[in-house]
């Protein structure tokens, strides 16, 4: 993958988190990497050789972060490695080797990302009513001999090529299109009025059973079945990295929500990020101004109901910069010891994940200045108790949010 195609990749858009997040509803078990076939891929979710539903959210939280969130191919890796080894998933295609598990990972990666990209091109493209759409080949350093000759291809956008062949179309295809009102404008995006589309081009192979230059089992559109919802999901979204992240989840089915919740939070990437996000605040550089830690799961919401008699449906954890700057100069300082508490500095938000996921406590605890309730999670960590006060912020935000955290060595107590 070229260093440009990488950042582009990294610059998620909303038709392409809602494209991909539609398959998040159907975490399908497989053997191999063709047990899904056409259009079912749409809507579904596959890892050839994941066949336990646990290993499948864990996958499936994996890639969806790295598209939604941006978080690129070395994050992905961090990730997939933790999941294999917690999982103990073995046997599968690339394990025994250093160079075949790079390939897989590298594989699974790319193929989601473009996917899940072109998915969200469709959308866009066909959102955007043009008369003509332009292949253009990808300038890969091993390319098809096939693509290089559809490159600056002009067509109708209502031509049958485009539900067969638009990228990608094969593994590893880098091919992209683009839309034009006329002749002058597909030339301009690099059309090629005399590159023509042969007679009989859609005759199948024998060998793949596609026409030629579309390898086996990708001779469809990605996310030409779901164009018209990806389209109208997205346009119910602010076009802003938080809001992205969390949205087009929340009618999943409630054990599915869990799952993917609970494995988002276990990401070594996260918990990287966490702390990279205290840091950079810490130092005044520029953050998001707010961040998710995945959506509350069934028990969380339980719980908190229990004791406050409030329903937190489709609420996420949040961290923000300042409750971040709260925290480092109330709790950061060597003289915390003077109050039997440690020092919290950036490298303790890598917890946060552990302690919201796994709490041995959650309980009410009063109010805000500004009179919003408060909840704490409370967990004990390598001799550590760990105690995060969380408050409730509005039905419109919908955010369960980081407000205070520090530590004890002792299992009771809070702060003075």
């Amino acid at each position: 993958m070229t260093d440009a195609l990488a950042a582009t990749f990294r610059r998620p858009f909303k038709e392409q988190a809602a494209a991909f997040r539609l398959r998040l509803g159907d975490l399908v078990p497989t053997a191999a990497w063709d047990d899904l076939a056409g259009a079912a891929h749409d809507r579904s979710f596959a890892v050839a050789g994941a066949a336990k539903a646990d290993l499948l959210a864990d996958l499936a939280a994996a890639v969806d972060r790295a598209i939604v969130e941006g978080t690129g191919f070395e994050a992905f890796k961090d990730d997939f490695r933790a999941i294999v080894l917690r999982r103990g998933w073995t046997g599968w295609t690339g394990e025994s080797s250093e160079k075949g598990r790079n390939w897989r990972m590298r594989t699974i990666y790319r193929t989601n990302m473009r996917t899940s990209y072109m998915a969200g091109r469709w959308a866009q493209l066909r959102d955007g009513n043009f008369p003509f759409l332009v292949y253009r080949h990808g300038g890969s350093a091993e390319p098809r001999l096939q693509h290089l000759s559809w490159d600056g291809l002009i067509l109708p956008s209502s031509h049958g090529f485009w539900l067969i062949a638009f990228p990608q179309n094969g593994f590893g295809c880098s091919c992209n299109v683009f839309g034009a009102r006329s002749i002058a404008g597909a030339v301009r995006r690099g059309g090629k009025p005399g590159v023509k589309l042969r007679d009989g081009w859609d005759a199948p192979m024998a060998e793949t059973g596609a026409p030629a230059g579309i390898d086996e089992g990708w001779g469809q559109a990605p996310g030409a079945s779901v164009a018209d919802l990806v389209q109208a999901m997205a346009k119910k979204t602010v076009n802003w990295p938080y809001s992205i992240a969390r949205a087009y989840l929340d009618d999943f089915p409630a054990v599915q929500q869990d799952a993917l919740s609970s494995a988002y939070r276990n990401l070594p990437s996260l918990m990287t990020d966490l702390r990279r996000y205290a840091k950079a605040v810490q130092e005044g550089r520029a953050v998001q101004p707010v961040r998710t830690m995945g959506r509350l799961t069934q028990a969380h919401r339980q719980r908190v109901n229990d004791l406050l008699g409030s329903d937190l449906e489709n609420y996420h954890f949040t961290l923000d910069a300042p409750a971040v700057r709260h925290i480092l100069s109330g709790h950061g300082a060597a003289s915390e010891a003077l109050r039997g508490q440690i020092p919290i500095s950036a490298e303790t938000y890598a917890l946060l994940p552990r302690i919201l996921n796994q709490p041995d406590v959650i309980e009410a605890a009063g109010e805000t200045r500004a009179g919003l309730p408060v909840v704490r999670f409370s967990r004990r960590i390598g001799g550590v108790t760990y105690t995060v006060a969380m408050e409730i912020r509005g039905k419109k935000r919908r955010m369960l949010a980081v407000q205070s955290m520090w530590g004890r060595r002792a299992s009771d107590g809070s702060p003075a």
